[in-house]
């Protein structure tokens, strides 16, 4: 159990319904405990390709009880949800333009990450599609050209493709996945337990 102040490392997707429900409760939770958190958007597929897992709603009888648990899930966390009418959606722009974004402002990032989160999971945009996503960032008066260009970037794809390496390295096969003082957590469900590692220092 460590007593290091790191900042807890959230990964996840934008097309994660659980990814998406974590992101809005996590930075108050651990804020509660004077840490930060480190938003790090992966491409899933990718996580799900090296572990050998199906894509969860393609799985016979757990597929239907998982759009059910979505749902449930927050509610119990009375977070707003609807589940969008095209899903998975690929990710690769918003993912790569939020890196970006944080490059240069982190406030202005996660702004940016709740507004794609809640346009797929809240009003079900399709969050897959370039257009949609330069008007969110529009809406935060991001300069869509630039976002354009930036998205482009070697540099910009190499950091997304790096951080979903880094993310299956660490042992992720699923989203959200947390790393606590070294500690893995899966999934939103695994909030209450991150915080009392948090409030005890480990359990």
């Amino acid at each position: 159990m460590s007593d290091t102040k790191d900042p807890v490392e959230f990964w996840f997707d934008f097309s994660s319904p659980y990814s998406y429900i974590a992101s809005e409760r996590i930075d108050e939770l651990v804020a509660k405990h004077g840490r930060k958190v480190k938003w790090r958007p992966i491409m899933l597929g990718a996580a799900f390709k090296a572990s050998g897992l199906p894509f969860l709603v393609n799985v016979p009888l757990k597929g239907e009880y998982s759009k059910r648990d979505f749902d449930r899930s927050a509610r119990y966390l009375g977070v707003p949800y609807t589940f969008p009418p095209r899903f998975p959606v690929t990710t690769l722009a918003a993912a790569r333009g939020y890196y970006w974004l944080h490059g240069q402002d982190c406030n202005k990032a996660r702004e940016f990450a709740h507004a794609v989160f809640r346009a797929y999971w809240v009003n079900g945009r399709d969050i897959g599609e370039l257009p949609v996503v330069l008007e969110i960032a529009g809406t935060l008066g991001i300069d869509g050209d630039a976002y354009i260009a930036a998205i482009a970037t070697p540099e910009i794809k190499e950091r997304l493709k790096r951080e979903t390496d880094a993310a299956i390295a660490k042992g992720m096969f699923g989203a959200p996945y947390f790393m606590v003082d070294g500690e893995p957590f899966w999934g939103a469900d695994r909030l209450p337990q991150i915080e009392k590692w948090l409030a005890t220092g480990g359990f």
